[in-house]
């Protein structure tokens, strides 16, 4: 099968895996990483793969447990070749990376976590403008299956929660 796209060198895909990472501002999960990396109807999926792979073995790219994340290194090699991509290729990829960038910013500044201990369980719950703590929280919960609803829950709203708490506050 003929790809179509412009990109089908390894190099190229590698330097499109950089381009895409340098504009995240966090851990990407591998799904949406390929998604993203597939804007150029030229890349398959198996040297994609293992181009992944190859700049993770490199130190350009680090690999966690929630997804991928562009090191220093990579960042700086990405800044010296990216401009080879072709500008379509780039053009399509940032209007792609937006909404994807913006969730990742949120999620950054949003903390939801709980931990169990010989006092119970507490969740902290938490809120930042990126510069700093906007509102902290930690609360004592019941178990840890009520600690995880209201993380879940603060997650999807936590904007909405501040909002009422200080409605509540300074009425």
């Amino acid at each position: 099968m003929d790809n179509f796209g412009f990109i089908h060198e390894k190099l190229d895909i590698k330097i499109l895996i950089l381009f895409i990472l340098r504009r995240l501002p966090g851990t990407v999960d591998p799904e949406t990483l390929l998604e993203l990396c597939q804007c150029d109807g030229g890349i398959g999926y198996f040297d994609y793969s293992d181009c992944l792979s190859e700049l993770v073995a490199t130190g350009h790219v680090e690999e966690n447990g929630d997804g991928y994340r562009i090191t220093e290194k990579g960042a700086r090699n990405a800044d010296a070749v990216e401009s080879s991509l072709p500008y379509s290729v780039r053009v399509k990829a940032a209007r792609l990376l937006a909404p994807v960038e913006e969730r990742l910013r949120r999620e950054a500044m949003i903390v939801a976590r709980h931990e169990s201990g010989g006092a119970g369980c507490f969740v902290e719950l938490g809120m930042s403008d990126g510069k700093g703590d906007i509102a902290r929280l930690r609360l004592l919960c019941a178990d840890e299956e009520q600690a995880r609803r209201i993380e879940k829950r603060f997650r999807r709203d936590a904007e909405g929660y501040y909002q009422r708490i200080m409605e509540m506050l300074t009425e």
